[in-house]
């Protein structure tokens, strides 16, 4: 089974996470995309505005649930430290699941040198870098290693939609309908997440 890892803090998760990847499942003919939250994201070390992993974990579940293209894995959530994507890399291989494809977007593709370990895991890690609204990709800033990603870039639906918009409009006591499914939606209101 042919398998595309989504990583990421999904904080919350929202329509672009799950529409893109499928785009992207549908293009290059992936059986299966496993979506990895990240219990302590290493980028994101102490914000405020990131709600608990087990309740990330549980939107992410409610977000895919009677989707059979979906499946997720807690294996972040469950290990202690920060949520390095070499360590959850080599976890998967282990199991049998390798070679590891692991979507990436082209604002991640920007800081990718700075990640834990990044030349080990260019080497370890197939990479499949998204074209997302708003962002272009500077190769020539890149190290030599990382513009060989260039040649995978696929190109996905233009849909503008964040985490940090979801969390803005809760803050601000506007909706989010039809921005995350619906039972994000309904779990994020029971739980009274990203409220002042």
């Amino acid at each position: 089974m042919r398998t595309l890892c989504l990583g990421g803090s999904f904080n919350p998760i929202h329509h672009a996470h799950l529409i893109t990847s499928r785009s992207v499942a549908e293009k290059l003919n992936y059986d299966r995309v496993l979506l990895i939250p990240s219990a302590q994201p290493p980028h994101k070390p102490d914000s405020a505005t990131l709600a608990a992993p087990a309740d990330r974990l549980a939107m992410v579940r409610l977000a895919v649930a009677d989707d059979p293209l979906f499946s997720v894995d807690d294996l972040e959530i469950t290990r202690t430290g920060p949520s390095y994507t070499i360590d959850t890399a080599r976890i998967l291989t282990a199991r049998g699941e390798g070679p590891v494809h692991w979507l990436i977007g082209a604002d991640m593709l920007m800081y990718l040198p700075k990640w834990h370990r990044a030349r080990e895991l260019i080497h370890e890690v197939n990479f499949v870098p998204i074209a997302r609204p708003g962002w272009q990709i500077d190769w020539e800033s890149l190290p030599p290693e990382f513009r060989s990603l260039r040649e995978a870039v696929v190109e996905t639906p233009l849909i503008d939609i964040s985490a940090t918009q979801i969390r803005q409009r809760i803050a601000s006591g506007l909706s989010i309908n039809y921005l995350t499914p619906p039972a994000v939606c309904q779990y994020i209101a029971e739980h009274r997440l990203y409220r002042p």
